[in-house]
């Protein structure tokens, strides 16, 4: 099993979802984390138990798990001397300074670029925001609803005209993850940078630049074309102008999607699959320009044909189609997914199953190990820093770790 960042140790001061993923990730490909979390109320995502439609009642907890995996905990309370002092101890042995801290936090806690660099000039500091680094709002806050959804144009480009509201996010931590990979790839980056020519790097990403880069094409065509790109209202049928890309409901209400975009290409053996070898020589269907002309009524003869069969069957018949297609999946029905099980996108972790970060090596998946309980390795740490009893017991007795 490929661990391209073994050997490499992080140290890891964040909260909640997006920047303890980048650290999930670099665990995934083989890196030593150590998260840091408040001695006394760890991080705060450990305390959200419901989300959305779902209640989460005792341990583990799949909302931390995901993001947290394969690390270890100790906790630490910054506002203690003792305590910055514990941090400064594990920044001089770390390859990698992760966190999610803002920037009056840093400078408050003692854990901005120059404090982390005058103990260890040679590590990478790696920062996640909201906002991005520079700009009069550099300092505020944000979370992925906010920053990375709604302000960077996810929201209101895939919510159709006359909706009420704004579509949701489909599910906590969604640019969190997207955000955390993205600064996962930029500290590997900054990684082979120092090791190449000896010079270290600040790392920046943010869930607003992530946003936008998430929507990158779309921003593209706004800019040239003057004009939004406006969401379809539900039920359209998607290509306006090519009947084999769009979504088809089957007979036991699901959907499968086609996905092929020179349907001039592909006519004749999607005729063949469902049965309806009679419209390969039909002359609204001659050519591409033929069948783009008469999207409408092809779109309405694939309903009807579509509409007669399970997904199951369709599933079944279409193996052998040459054009791109996919079944339309919920989180729990991709479980059951043959392709996804081949390639390992789901493992375990310990009591849970959860989702492999994206990036494989040399053909294989990654290790998931669980994520650690709340300051489950404080001792274990400190110990490996050279402290002995003696020290441990000062710092719990002044409140500086847990």
């Amino acid at each position: 099993m490929s661990k391209p960042l073994e050997g490499i140790k992080v140290l890891e001061v964040a909260m909640y979802g997006f920047v303890p993923s980048a650290g999930a990730v670099l665990s995934d490909w083989g890196a030593e984390v150590i998260k840091v979390e408040h001695a006394v109320n760890g991080d705060p995502q450990r305390g959200l138990r419901r989300i959305g439609a779902f209640t989460v009642e005792g341990d583990p907890n799949p909302n931390v798990e995901h993001a947290n995996r394969g690390k270890r905990s100790i906790g630490i309370d910054m506002t203690v001397a003792e305590g910055r002092e514990v941090i400064l101890e594990l920044a001089k042995k770390a390859d990698v300074f992760l966190t999610s801290f803002l920037p009056q936090a840093r400078a408050k806690f003692g854990i901005d670029v120059e404090h982390i660099r005058a103990v260890n000039p040679n590590i990478v500091y790696a920062r996640g925001s909201a906002l991005g680094p520079r700009g009069v709002e550099s300092t505020r806050g944000g979370y992925d609803m906010t920053a990375f959804w709604c302000r960077g144009g996810v929201a209101a480009t895939i919510t159709p005209p006359g909706t009420d509201g704004m579509i949701q996010p489909p599910g906590p931590a969604f640019g969190d993850t997207i955000s955390g990979t993205n600064l996962a790839g930029g500290i590997a980056a900054a990684l082979l940078k120092r090791e190449r020519t000896g010079e270290t790097s600040v790392v920046d990403v943010s869930l607003l630049g992530s946003g936008l880069w998430a929507l990158g094409h779309t921003i593209a065509l706004s800019a040239q074309q003057k004009q939004p790109m406006i969401a379809p209202v539900p039920g359209a049928h998607g290509a306006p102008t090519n009947p084999l890309s769009g979504l088809y409901a089957t007979s036991d209400d699901r959907y499968l999607s086609f996905v092929m975009l020179q349907p001039g290409k592909f006519w004749a053996d999607v005729c063949r699959h469902i049965d309806r070898p009679e419209l390969i020589d039909d002359p609204r269907f001659a050519d591409s320009a033929a069948i783009s002309a008469n999207t409408a009524e092809a779109v309405a003869i694939l309903r009807e044909v579509i509409k007669g069969r399970t997904l199951a069957e369709w599933t079944e018949r279409f193996a052998t189609l040459a054009g791109p297609w996919a079944p339309v999946q919920d989180s729990l029905q991709l479980g059951s997914d043959a392709q996804i099980r081949a390639n390992e996108y789901l493992l375990q972790a310990g009591e849970l199953e959860l989702v492999s970060s994206p990036v494989q090596f040399d053909v294989g998946a990654p290790e998931l190990r669980p994520g650690p309980e709340f300051a489950a390795h404080t001792e274990e740490v400190l110990l490996e820093l050279g402290m002995d009893w003696d020290r441990i017991i000062e710092l719990k007795t002044a409140g500086a770790v847990s």
